[in-house]
């Protein structure tokens, strides 16, 4: 009887490590999951800029070719 009491007590003791771990792996997950959510954001923020970026350089190399085409124009 003192046998399995000892290995009912292990037993409990092993099950409440597991679920402890299982709660600090879980706590992590979700943590994890809200910092993707948050860099997603950023991402996001990101490609929207570059873009914007992208059109502005694009607008600049129009106003650069019609400022040389003038010049041009000019000595021509």
């Amino acid at each position: 009887m003192q046998n399995e009491t000892s290995q009912l007590d292990k037993l409990n003791e092993k099950v409440s490590q597991m679920l402890q771990e299982f709660q600090t792996l879980k706590e992590a997950n979700e943590m994890m999951k809200t910092e993707l959510v948050s860099l997603k954001a950023e991402k996001e923020l990101k490609d929207q800029e570059i873009k914007r970026l992208e059109e502005a350089n694009a607008m600049k190399d129009l106003e650069i070719e019609e400022v040389v085409n003038k010049i041009e124009l000019m000595i021509g």
